[in-house]
């Protein structure tokens, strides 16, 4: 495949990856009668079993074993899942209690939570203008905590749980199927505990379900990883400065979304930090993109 080819190839699954996950509110809305931890251990079970198949069929086994024969990365992703679920909670409850707006925010902060990780664990230093975009991202976050005495904890709770999450797994450095896989292992005894003896809801037993409700619930394991696999298209095709253009498209569609189809209220307040963040993350694109078109004009050394 030309290098042309691979690039149209990388933009189709980031476009397809980043549609997906915006449009993921929609399909949990669906499961609003279901309880956000009851729907979390569908997530898990289901991305388990469906994460099985396709190792499967790609042949991938012997990279899972690769990995199972490294005690410290396995314990490891063991934290990583128990961050991951975190996450996904927080954002299940959130769609299903009305705060799309907020998961949309949540999403929208987190490359610049990301800049200032790796300011402090990774000793990355802000550039100047990185350092105006944070600085904008943190007056947005005040403007709503004076003028609404509230602070966006959702937001903040998403982007730190994904910020942390995608800092401990790029210090792994372990394939997105076959880490998603151990994760999902990992969560997986909690998940049939839990359902098996802690869990009695009207929807609980699949046997007593409609067809359309055990489909949905099904559909969890679809939904978590075919997202992540155009994912992993596109990062193998696309540069990272590349892929970082196509990030904002899920949590502007989670906003259009949460505006037009369910009618969350806007208010001013809210309108300012949006604002805020939009601008400064047009200064962090503009800042990334700069640097990128600089890297690229640098002579190589052989």
């Amino acid at each position: 495949m030309s290098e042309q080819n691979q690039t149209k190839s990388g933009i189709i699954n980031a476009i397809c990856a980043y549609t997906i996950w915006g449009l993921a509110p929609i399909y949990f809305k669906l499961l609003q009668q279901v309880s956000a931890t009851e729907i979390l251990m569908h997530r898990v079970v289901w991305s388990f079993l469906l994460l099985v198949a396709i190792i499967f069929a790609m042949g991938n086994w012997s990279t899972v074993r690769a990995v199972l024969k490294q005690p410290k990365t396995v314990a490891w992703l063991g934290l990583t899942a128990v961050v991951l679920a975190i996450n996904w909670l927080i954002f299940i409850w959130a769609v299903n209690n009305d705060h799309i707006l907020e998961a949309s925010l949540g999403y929208y902060i987190n490359p610049l939570f990301n800049v200032a990780l790796g300011m402090i664990f990774l000793g990355e230093r802000l550039s100047k203008w990185q350092g105006i975009a944070v600085l904008l991202a943190f007056t947005g976050v005040a403007i709503q905590l004076i003028s609404l005495g509230t602070i966006p904890y959702i937001a903040l709770a998403l982007a730190a749980s994904f910020g942390i999450y995608g800092l401990l797994r790029k210090k792994l450095m372990v394939d997105s199927v076959s880490g998603l896989f151990i994760e999902s292992a990992w969560l997986m005894p909690a998940a049939m505990i839990y359902w098996a003896f802690f869990l009695n809801t009207s929807t609980s037993n699949l046997l007593g379900n409609e067809m359309q409700l055990n489909g949905l619930l099904i559909a969890a394991g679809l939904v978590t990883t075919a997202p992540l696999l155009f994912f992993t298209g596109a990062a193998k095709r696309l540069t990272l400065a590349t892929l970082g253009f196509f990030q904002y498209i899920g949590p502007s569609i989670m906003f259009v979304i949460a505006i037009t189809v369910f009618h969350e209220p806007l208010v001013f307040e809210k309108l300012i930090t949006f604002a805020c963040i939009w601008t400064a993350l047009v200064i962090y694109s503009l800042d990334s993109y700069r640097k990128h078109r600089a890297n690229k004009k640098k002579p190589r050394t052989i």
